[in-house]
């Protein structure tokens, strides 16, 4: 049996993208028969743990990234792979001593020591990674090879069979399982005067800092509804008529799925992809970090609601990007290193 050791990141401030885009591999790995442990920060194991991952081994490790590398290289693996924008190709080096690795990286911005690279931009090219990689690395780009948990696929073709073009009756609003800044409060303060009488489904984590105030919120308003992280999202997800998302993974659930979304940038290493969403008409995007933020969110959301073919062709533009069956195409890329 192969064993892969997974090293991603984690913080308050990163957020925990690294930790469930890795978990979704580890998932693909393990179906093909590999033995997976994550090593990453405490603050990525205690979000793997309130997730309930099964079946993969979670290992708490230094937070700084030069202390992190130092753990992996001392953890038995037949192959490391890295989801960690901190680290570069001596970090690698460090960390793999000697060992097959891949790295998933949407940055495609510094040197990196491994075999394979993973990058899920819709943009992305292999000039792109001229001079980054060691002679003979393989790429696996675009979102062909997008990390969408199985249950997503699953669901896809009943959720695109019911189309977009109805009434919204359902948001799905998910900025990231730990709220940075509390984009999550102020985003549903500006839904809440202007979303009439439907259900909103917010996904928040217990310790997120929106976490206390929309409790409150909820508790007098029945159009609201607070989610703790769960696996079994997907089904809340499919449910929905539109979205309001952040970057980094979670789009490429959404896509999988075909459902239209109101993508916020959260994040500088975010807006690449999600411009990219947007010159494909696959998505409504708007950087929070934008001055007028607040009033270019208004108009957008308000326009969404009311135009079903907007949301029918956003729809059907995000579906035709990703399958969500890339996570499987990923792992036996990985697996494969060590044939």
């Amino acid at each position: 049996m192969t064993r892969v050791l997974l090293v991603a990141d984690s913080g308050p401030e990163i957020g925990g993208g690294h930790v469930m885009r890795i978990a979704t591999l580890a998932g693909a790995l393990g179906a093909l028969g590999a033995d997976c442990a994550l090593l990453c920060p405490a603050h990525g194991a205690r979000l793997a743990r309130s997730l309930g991952l099964e079946g993969l081994e979670l290992i708490e490790g230094p937070a700084a990234p030069s202390d992190l590398a130092d753990a992996a290289r001392d953890r038995t693996a037949d192959l490391v792979v890295f989801d960690h924008y901190r680290l570069g190709a001596g970090d690698h080096g460090r960390a793999r001593a000697g060992r097959p690795a891949a790295a998933v990286d949407d940055l495609a911005d510094r040197p990196l020591d491994v075999c394979l690279a993973v990058d899920l931009g819709p943009d992305r090219t292999a000039a792109d990674y001229e001079g980054l990689l060691p002679a003979g690395a393989r790429l696996c780009l675009g979102p062909r090879y997008a990390l969408v948990r199985p249950e997503f696929a699953a669901l896809r073709a009943e959720r695109l069979g019911r189309g977009s073009g109805g009434a919204v009756h359902r948001l799905f609003v998910a900025l990231g399982l730990t709220d940075v800044g509390g984009i999550t409060g102020r985003v549903v303060s500006r839904l809440l005067p202007r979303m009439g009488q439907v259900r909103a489904d917010v996904v928040l984590a217990p310790e997120a800092p929106s976490r206390q105030v929309l409790e409150l919120l909820a508790a007098r308003d029945p159009r609201l509804h607070l989610i703790d992280p769960t696996p079994d999202i997907a089904p809340v997800m499919a449910a929905a008529d539109l979205a309001i998302g952040a970057g980094g993974g979670s789009t490429w659930e959404r896509c999988t799925l075909g459902l239209p979304t109101l993508l916020l940038v959260l994040a500088p290493n975010q807006a690449p992809s999600a411009e990219a969403l947007a010159r494909r008409g696959a998505a409504e995007v708007i950087d929070v970090s934008d001055p007028a933020f607040e009033a270019l969110f208004d108009r957008a959301f308000t326009g969404l609601m009311s135009d079903a073919g907007r949301r029918r062709r956003l729809s059907e533009r995000a579906a035709a990007l990703c399958d969500g069956r890339g996570a499987a195409r990923a792992a036996e890329a990985v697996l494969a290193l060590v044939d």
